[in-house]
């Protein structure tokens, strides 16, 4: 699922946050896949089980693009990377927010991951600075 990397290579406490982050939100996924799949009165599907889906995506994500972006060689690179990480962590957080506002009891657990997504923000913003 995640690029290999030579065992010598140390992971950056952000890696190991995306990894906590991608966890945390497929586990938060299930809650909401069993609460809203079932069809409204009106015979239309929930469209906020979509929602739990791109949380699942996005937040897979974030592991591949960091150590894409530390891979590169040049700094223009680097950044590409760090932008769309960005853009890609923005997203997330989101998502988090609309799930939060579906009628599931996987919404008792949201703050819970954007809480976990501020402390990824935190070492986002101190990782740029290193790259």
């Amino acid at each position: 699922m995640y690029p290999t990397v030579p065992k010598h290579v140390p992971y950056s406490p952000l890696y190991q946050k995306a990894l906590e982050i991608f966890r945390i939100s497929r586990s938060i996924s299930h809650y909401f896949v069993d609460d809203l799949c079932y069809l409204q009165p009106n015979g239309k599907e929930d469209p906020t089980i979509y929602f739990s889906g791109d949380i699942v995506q996005q937040s897979n994500s974030l592991a591949p693009k960091i150590l894409k972006a530390e891979q590169q060689t040049f700094s223009e690179d680097k950044h590409k990377y760090a932008a769309s990480l960005n853009r890609l962590t923005n997203m997330l957080y989101k998502n988090c927010e609309r799930l939060e506002l579906s009628h599931s009891n996987g919404k008792d657990f949201m703050p819970v991951l954007r809480r976990e997504l501020k402390v990824f923000r935190k070492l986002q913003r101190t990782w740029m600075l290193t790259l």
